[in-house]
């Protein structure tokens, strides 16, 4: 077969396929790997130093495919003049030169540049936020280096003789060769379009440089996906000189997706497909010129109104020319072209496209990493979050608390503050059963004095193998020194899932050594079935190195409690100091099972242990190729007791649900754990109410259920629940997509989180699926459209509160300029009722002044309002219904409302002006240019430009918050509704700039009269603070209509009304409770 090469940067031959960036003797796959380490120089236990690394990077480039695409300024700057909204004032501008309007056309030519030069600039630096975003997206891989357990590193840090770990739903960063592999199984369709995952064998070498990609079963390739087991290679080749990279060199493709020509099955192509092929082509050109096929939804819904307002726009022109008799006069068509023009909200996607980028920088901060643009909008429409609990709703943290072996008794472990230190907390011991213990400490039992004293029990020392060798995790005792501060003192350093850290933890109090069966001296470990999500248990096959076992085989299990027993036929018993065992009787099972609830009850996360021995045959050859069958070794087990370990809630957690409960958002809870502990944790941050007595009966039997319970019920049944499961105990992935399913049919709106691989459909299928950044699988990443950097619940909330916060701030700035411009065409349409003496219709706004408005003091202060903190309220009010997206009922009746109070106002202050202080003489050309006659007029339009400029950027506070007043606290503590204005600075200045831009436009010969064809006011202010104060008073008094119908409809909280997680509580779950209950009554007290 031909040999692959790719090229580097410089377009000379990079590598040969199977080849090291860094050249072997042999290519990869035909050397041992203890050969490959020695050619890289590299420690297979420790891996390279840092500065060996960072050598190493520097000669070979960073571990990408040189395939971001970088910020173009061209592209930018080309959009900005090729879009629907310029080219509408392109067409004002033709209509203004073609009838030799020179100064109106070149204004609008000056406010056309400023638009696209100050759209340039805020473009190219929200395109620059998004590209800087993208580093936080890229893919991590866990490395060796400087001696210490592996890391989270970037994996575009890579180099050649890097050591990684690999586990189930990692994407493999690196073409790498396999050093040891524990049922390794990786997806490469990529690469190789085998739909089949492919087994790997680290120990096998091949003779033939030339075998295919597909076929090296000792290799790991970049961008395959580990779909079983785990394993450790050494990285031989990174970026392009990968696999993948020879394949994305040779393609270039950019990743867009490109219309296909359709052809029969004799490669033929009718004249139908051209057509359809080039009317589609033409389409795309089209749509993405006019933004209806690109950007997010809400960028192409504001795109569709844009051009629904160029009809209206049309609509209006037309009514101001039939107006005037359909008369080709300039005065005419300026007065169209005015009106047209006010009708165009012209900033609306240059201030989106800046609010969404800075609202990605702020989730940034708050530990959100925006995946999908789409999110941000969809976050704040979410009505309910479907959330893990280990690791997200809790700290992550765990720690054996209770340990029960059966005829023996129960150890208990006190609370730690260090969870990886066997030697911190104390150990007491009782006979009891925890089912017949009491919470209390004094129920605990004596103190254990030195647990590693224990050894003559023979029980507890066959439970403590279990624990211990079951077990991936590590823990062991490492020296201070070397480190920055350092004393040379020790400390406890743990490696591993956290479940399994704190079992190895507990076992280690007991003197075990904590390195499970790979670092046991007394052990031989033969072969390992790794944790199942479908079977819940894994189990490792060991001999004792000493043959004093002979060549029995020893099974070591642990799982969860259901599927262990499942598998038991007895159970260890402790019996004069030596092991004994009983048979699995339907009494022993319930002993066992009531065991557990009472454990569980406690919030504890209950495991089995269970083990056998066989004299079965297994060699290292069927381990290594996973030919042995599971099911033969994991039956007949006997039963060596419960361990039970607390994972704390965190301190945030409780707080952030009862804030959703505030925002009218349910939260569910979806564990793999057992009822009881998931009810208890439930209980304790708020998901569930604290007096379930009080619950109505065929409710409670459906707030908390396990999966296979939620599962057996079909989509009718589970239609027809008054309830959804707040609790979905032993959950699968394949729930989570049935409850997802579930509240989509109810109409809720749905965030999902998730870490592992098979979470990837619920979070496809999820409106908002979320990814866990510390804890979750790179395929998990891949599939969400956010990622929690810190795993936190509250991070969750946090996402939620930006989402309202960026929605709310495009309404903000939608309205001040949908509201100006139905204020602005109400204006004009009425004034086509003021006629000169040749029946000409006087505007009572000019082109340029409607422009200047927009352009000029809109621009700015819309830019302010996307940058707006969100209001105290933020969370105290419903999820937006999607259904409306922007356009709400409540945000229509804003537009009406302030859009007619503002005509009003302008309105008045024309016909003020011209008929109380000029007799209403409309002069002769007025809309052209001045004269002595015009000068009534001239001065009527100035207070009418004045009051409209002063209320359009006084109007940008008022719409801070759209129900709270303007003026709230300003006389009760002036101080604080100043810091209030001033908190927003970009907004302030705006406002203070275009509230005396006015001054130069009005005063400055020729500026005034040629160009804005106004004049001068000196005792018109009168009227300017006039209507400026009653736009204000209209506002406030529409503001308090809108306050008093929303608490009386109970959709806005009452001043007073309590805010307590009692009252909080009692108003969530109220339709929980039975008709009588005493729920008031406890609220009360």
């Amino acid at each position: 077969m031909a040999v692959p090469k790719s090229q580097d940067t410089a377009g000379h031959v990079a590598h040969v396929s199977g080849q090291a960036a860094r050249p072997l003797s042999l290519p990869a796959h035909c050397l041992p790997h203890a050969q490959v380490a020695r050619e890289l120089e590299t420690d297979i236990t420790t891996g390279l130093s840092s500065e060996d690394a960072a050598a190493r990077l520097a000669k070979y480039g960073p571990n990408d495919l040189g395939k971001e695409k970088a910020v173009r300024p061209l592209e930018i700057l080309i959009a900005q003049v090729a879009n629907a909204m310029t080219l509408i004032l392109l067409l004002a501008l033709a209509a203004s030169f073609g009838i030799q309007a020179w100064i109106e056309g070149g204004v609008l030519a000056g406010l056309i540049l400023i638009n696209v030069v100050i759209g340039f600039f805020q473009d190219l630096q929200a395109a620059k936020t998004i590209a800087s975003l993208a580093s936080l997206n890229s893919a991590t891989a866990q490395v060796v280096r400087d001696r210490k357990p592996a890391s989270t590193a970037d994996a575009s840090l890579l180099v050649p003789g890097d050591m990684i770990e690999l586990k189930v739903g990692d994407r493999v960063p690196a073409d790498a060769r396999l050093v040891q592999a524990v049922n390794l199984e990786a997806d490469e369709a990529l690469l190789t379009g085998e739909s089949l995952p492919v087994r790997k064998d680290p120990e096998l070498v091949y003779d033939d440089e030339l075998v295919g990609a597909g076929d090296r079963l000792n290799v790991v390739f970049s961008s395959s996906v580990i779909t079983k087991g785990r394993g450790r290679a050494i990285v031989f080749a990174t970026g392009m000189f990968t696999e993948i990279g020879a394949i994305a060199a040779a393609l270039g493709d950019t990743g867009e997706k490109k219309r296909v020509l359709r052809r029969d099955e004799n490669g033929k192509a009718s004249i139908r497909s051209y057509l359809a092929f080039a009317g589609g082509k033409v389409w795309d050109w089209i749509g993405k010129f006019l933004g209806l096929t690109v950007g997010t939804p809400l960028q192409r819904k504001l795109s569709q109104l844009f051009h629904y307002i160029f009809i209206f726009a049309v609509i209006c022109a037309i009514i101001v020319l039939g107006a005037n008799e359909f008369r080709a006069q300039n005065d005419v068509i300026i007065y169209a072209v005015a009106t047209a023009i006010g009708t165009l909200p012209v900033t609306l996607i240059l201030v989106l496209t800046i609010t969404m980028a800075a609202g990605t920088k702020v989730m940034v901060q708050r530990n959100v990493v925006v995946r999908n643009m789409r999110s941000l909008e969809a976050l704040g429409g979410v009505t309910n979050i479907c959330s893990d609990k280990t690791g997200t709703l809790t700290q992550g943290k765990m720690v054996a608390r209770m340990a029960w072996i059966p005829r023996h008794g129960t150890y208990s472990v006190q609370t730690t503050n260090e969870p990886h230190n066997p030697e911190a907390g104390s150990v007491a011991f009782t006979h009891a059963e925890p089912q017949d213990m009491r919470r209390s400490a004094d129920d605990q039992g004596a103190a254990v004095d030195s647990p590693a004293d224990e050894k003559h029990q023979a029980a507890l020392q066959h439970y403590l193998d279990i624990a211990s060798l079951a077990n991936l995790a590590t823990v062991k005792r490492v020296s201070n020194e070397g480190e920055a501060g350092s004393d040379g003192s020790t400390s406890w350093q743990a490696n591993g899932d956290p479940t399994e850290i704190a079992i190895q933890v507990f076992a280690t109090r007991f003197g075990r050594p904590g390195h499970g069966a790979d670092g046991s001296a007394d052990w031989k470990q033969l072969a390992e079935f790794p944790f199942d999500s479908s079977i819940k248990k894994m189990s490792v096959l060991c001999q004792r190195s000493d043959a004093s076992g002979g060549s029995e085989v020893h099974v070591f299990t642990k799982g969860a409690v259901e599927h262990v027993l499942s598998s038991c036929c007895g159970i260890s018993l402790a019996h004069t100091g030596s092991e004994a065992t009983a048979p699995m009787t339907d009494d022993v099972k319930q002993q066992i099972l009531a065991n557990m609830e009472a454990m569980a009850r406690r919030g504890l996360r209950v495991l089995a242990l269970a083990s056998k021995r066989t004299m079965q045959t297994v060699s290292a050859d069927d381990a290594r190729r996973g030919l042995l069958v599971r099911d033969e070794f994991e039956r007949d087990l006997v039963l060596a007791g419960l361990i039970g370990i607390y994972d704390p809630p965190r301190p945030e957690s409780r707080p952030s649900v009862f804030k959703c409960h505030q925002a009218g958002i349910a939260v569910h809870m979806l564990t793999g754990d057992h009822p009881e502990t998931a009810r208890a944790i439930a209980i304790e941050v708020g998901i569930l109410p604290a007096r379930m007595e009080l619950v109505r009966a065929d409710i409670a039997q459906g707030l908390v259920m396990t999966a296979h319970d939620f599962d057996s019920l079909s989509e009718d049944e589970l239609d027809q629940l008054p309830e959804l499961p707040l609790v979905v105990a032993r959950c699968a992935p394949s729930t989570k997509v049935r409850m997802i399913d579930a509240l989509h049919r109810r109409g809720r709106f749905v965030a999902m989180t998730g870490d592992g691989v098979n979470d990837s459909p619920s979070l496809k299928r999820a409106d908002v699926g979320i990814a866990m950044g510390l804890g979750g699988s790179d395929v998990a990443k891949s599939a969400s459209d956010i990622v929690l950097s810190d795993d936190n619940f509250a991070s969750i909330l946090n996402a939620v509160e930006e989402g309202r916060r960026i929605f709310d701030n495009v309404q903000k700035f939608m309205g001040h300029v949908l509201s100006a411009n139905i204020a602005f065409v109400t204006t004009l349409l009425v004034g086509l009722a003021y006629k000169d003496s040749s029946g000409t219709s006087i505007f009572q706004i000019t082109p340029v002044e409607i422009l200047f408005m927009l352009l000029v003091a809109g621009a700015f202060t819309e830019t302010g309002l996307g940058f707006e903190s969100a209001s105290k309220h933020i969370l105290h009010r419903p999820p937006q219904n999607l259904k409306y997206g922007v356009f709400t009922v409540e945000f229509m009746a804003d537009l009406l409302a302030y859009g007619i109070i503002m005509a009003a106002c302008l309105l008045s202050s024309f016909v003020i002006v011209l008929f109380g202080l000029y007799d209403g003489d409309f002069g002769h050309d007025c809309n052209l240019r001045y004269s002595p006659a015009c000068e009534g007029v001239f001065r009527a339009r100035s207070t009418c430009y004045t009051a409209m400029m002063w209320i359009f950027v006084l109007f940008a506070w008022e719409l801070v918050d759209s129900r709270l007043s303007f003026f709230h606290g300003a006389f009760r503590n002036p101080r604080a509704w100043a810091a209030r204005l001033w908190k927003n600075t970009f907004l302030f200045w705006s406002v203070v700039v275009g509230f005396f831009s006015i001054f130069p436009t009005l005063y400055i010969p020729v500026l005034n009269r040629r160009v804005f064809l106004h004049s001068p006011i000196d005792k018109e202010w009168g009227v300017v603070f006039a209507v400026t104060v009653l736009f204000f008073a209209g506002a406030e008094l529409w503001k308090w209509t809108k306050r008093v119908y929303l608490r009386r409809k109970g959709l806005m909280v009452r001043k007073g009304q309590g805010k307590s997680e009692d009252d909080l509580e009692k108003r969530t779950f109220e339709r929980f409770y039975a008709a009588g209950s005493d729920s008031d009554t406890a609220v009360e007290k």
